[in-house]
């Protein structure tokens, strides 16, 4: 295995960006049985911390990252996927990257148009 997914307690940081502009889609976390299943199907597989257990991305909005590449960091405890993000938005909040919101002073203004209505997508 070329990570040490030990070093950080089982979980290490994803960051998804697209395979074409450079853009940063999102950073997502994954172990070692996420990165064995994006590394075998070529889709992105986090673990979401809050659910506890493998999130592949898309199972719910069909919003799929089709993996191009994998990086690793120098100390290999972060990994960096070049995607190509089906669907149009990685955020689950209906943007195309999560990072929408750009800081100046004390507020926080948006900066990306949504993709799509999270109502719509997501019925539980």
């Amino acid at each position: 295995m070329h990570i040490d997914f030990d070093k950080a307690g089982g979980l290490i940081p994803a960051i998804a960006q697209d395979a074409d502009t450079g853009e940063v889609l999102m950073l997502a976390w994954m172990n070692r049985a996420a990165y064995e299943e994006t590394l075998r199907t070529g889709r992105a597989c986090y673990f979401s911390r809050s659910r506890g257990k493998l999130w592949r991305k898309g199972e719910e909005s069909g919003h799929v990252q089709v993996v191009k590449h994998v990086y690793l960091d120098c100390d290999a405890d972060t990994i960096l996927l070049k995607v190509h993000q089906i669907g149009g938005a990685a955020c689950h909040t209906g943007f195309r990257s999560c990072f929408y919101r750009e800081v100046e002073g004390d507020n926080l203004k948006v900066i990306g148009r949504p993709v799509f209505d999270p109502a719509q997508v997501y019925k539980k």
